[in-house]
C-alpha cells in the first residue's frame, strides 16, 4: 500500500465514497453529487497550502486506483484547535487492512512533522471496522459524544492518540 496526494482527478473516487449510501451510513448518509465536488476543491486547496493532510490509498501492485483516503486536518472544539484524523475505504478493498495501515502511517509522519499534537478520531459508536482501527493503534477510548458533521449530528465514539506513542506495529 502507498499513500499519495489527492489530485483533482479523484473526482470519481470521492463520488464513489461520499455519494453512497453504505458508505455513508456511519456518516449521516450520502452528500448529494455537487456537494461533494466542492468538497474536492476545498480539500485541494486545503492539502496545497499544507493545512491538511489528505492521502489518496493505493493498494500494492495497482498503478495509481484510489481505494480510499486518510484525512489529517486540525477543527476548532469548544474554542481550541484539535487535530484529528478520518478515513474512507472503497467496499472492493475493505478487509485488507489498508485503513489501519494507511492510519498508521500518517500517524508516523505526523509524529516526525511534531505540529499535530494529540490525534483525535471519531467513528460512529457502531461503525465496529473504524472502532477496530483506533484500538489496533493504540488509541485511548474518551467516551461517546454527538458530533456535529457536515450539518449533522453524529453520535460517535471518541478515541485520541499521541503520535508517536500509537502502536506502529501492530500488523491487519
Amino acid at each position: 500500500m502507498r499513500l499519495r496526494n489527492i489530485e483533482a482527478g479523484d473526482v470519481d473516487a470521492y463520488v464513489r465514497m461520499k455519494c453512497d449510501e453504505v458508505m455513508m451510513a456511519e456518516l449521516g448518509g450520502p452528500l448529494p453529487r455537487e456537494k461533494v465536488e466542492a468538497r474536492l476543491r476545498k480539500d485541494l486547496a486545503l492539502a496545497a497550502a499544507d493545512e491538511a493532510w489528505i492521502k489518496v490509498i493505493v493498494p500494492d501492485g495497482d498503478t495509481d486506483t484510489a481505494a480510499g483516503l486518510v484525512v489529517l486536518w486540525q477543527d476548532e472544539e469548544d474554542g481550541v484547535t484539535v487535530s484529528e484524523i478520518g478515513w474512507m475505504v472503497l467496499p472492493e478493498y475493505q478487509g485488507r487492512g489498508l485503513a489501519k495501515a494507511a492510519t498508521r502511517r500518517v500517524l508516523d509522519d505526523a509524529a516526525a512533522d511534531g505540529r499535530w499534537g494529540e490525534v483525535h478520531a471519531n467513528p460512529g459508536v457502531t461503525n465496529a471496522p473504524s472502532n477496530g482501527v483506533c484500538r489496533g493503534l493504540g488509541f485511548r477510548l474518551l467516551g461517546e459524544r454527538d458530533l456535529d458533521f457536515d450539518d449533522r449530528v453524529l453520535r460517535t465514539n471518541h478515541w485520541v492518540v499521541l503520535p508517536g506513542q500509537h502502536d506502529g506495529s501492530a500488523t491487519e
